[in-house]
């Protein structure tokens, strides 16, 4: 995130940790402060591709990457039309052409590849299904409102916790200034040494701290209690018939066998094929593994007859 920077004043993230970059319907970024200087009438022009703007269209940039944020922009205003579920066509097969669809429209319109044309494609579904573009939408899917409860269930309970922080938060300030106060009264008209003052209040401090500990909760979230290892109770295995036993698998390719690994690696057969670079060594893919791919392929069926 520290490379974000405007293009226009250059102001990067790291200079300024407080940088708003700014979208429109275009995708290219630019920060809040030149927002309000370059429409400060309400519309202009885009500095990298031209295309009017207005000011209000200016929203608060997500993501990194300015391409993916115009790609999400469009792919949002897209689905709010094409809104059909699978319910909605007779096969599987339909259903995945209209899906298809749909991302080749997002991609076109992200890519700016037969604009005009993708845009009419666009408009004339929307004439054509307004009855079904407007009963979807009014249409809440089940899943999607037992995601909106739970989401909402979470906000409260995060709400709720928030509180209780800040409540005790506060509770403690306030003990802490009550001793800082006490201690300096004892200090100014108390007739006992500084130091025996100091430790005594010292004591008090520490012993309402153990209280205040006891106090608190000691369950999870779930009724759990704290430190309890035997909270779960321990499930048994419930076995059933023959208890399965690992045996290798078998590959009937019916044709000569393959070269093993160590052959491979030692009888140059290595010699032709691409060596494996550093990541994709680290994704834990070998040039030997391509290798045996290619004399599986090769060797199987050879042996087939009719």
């Amino acid at each position: 995130m520290s490379d974000l920077a405007c293009p226009r004043c250059k102001t990067t993230k790291y200079r300024n940790p407080d940088l708003k970059l700014m979208v429109n319907v275009c995708g290219h970024s630019l920060c809040e402060n030149c927002v309000d200087l370059l429409f400060v009438r309400g519309s202009g022009s885009c500095l990298e591709c031209s295309v009017p703007l207005r000011r209000n269209n200016f929203r608060l940039q997500m993501f990194e990457d300015s391409y993916v944020e115009k790609e999400t922009d469009i792919r949002k205003k897209i689905l709010k039309d094409f809104n059909k579920k699978e319910e909605d066509f007779s096969s599987l097969r339909e259903f995945n052409d209209y899906l298809e669809d749909v991302e080749t429209i997002v991609f076109n319109l992200t890519n700016g590849i037969d604009l005009e044309e993708t845009k009419r494609k666009v408009e004339l579904y929307k004439k054509e299904h307004q009855d079904s573009i407007r009963k979807n939408r009014a249409k809440m899917s089940k899943e999607e409102e037992e995601l909106e409860d739970m989401i909402a269930t979470e906000r409260e309970i995060v709400e709720n916790n928030r509180n209780i922080i800040q409540a005790e938060i506060n509770r403690e300030k306030k003990q802490k200034l009550k001793q800082k106060e006490a201690l300096i009264d004892d200090l100014m008209f108390s007739d006992l040494p500084a130091n025996h003052i100091v430790a005594t209040h010292q004591q008090e401090v520490s012993s309402q701290k153990i209280k205040s500990s006891e106090l608190k909760t000691t369950k999870f979230s779930t009724g759990i209690s704290m430190g309890k290892r035997d909270a779960f109770l321990p499930i048994k295995p419930v076995v059933e018939g023959k208890v399965f036993t690992y045996s290798p698998l078998t590959i009937h390719t019916a044709g000569p066998d393959f070269p093993p690994a160590h052959d491979i690696q030692n009888l140059g057969y290595l010699s032709h094929i691409r060596a494996a670079s550093d990541q994709e060594r680290a994704g834990g893919y070998e040039a030997s593994l391509a290798c045996e791919r290619a004399l599986q392929e090769a060797f199987c069926g050879l042996y087939l007859t009719s």
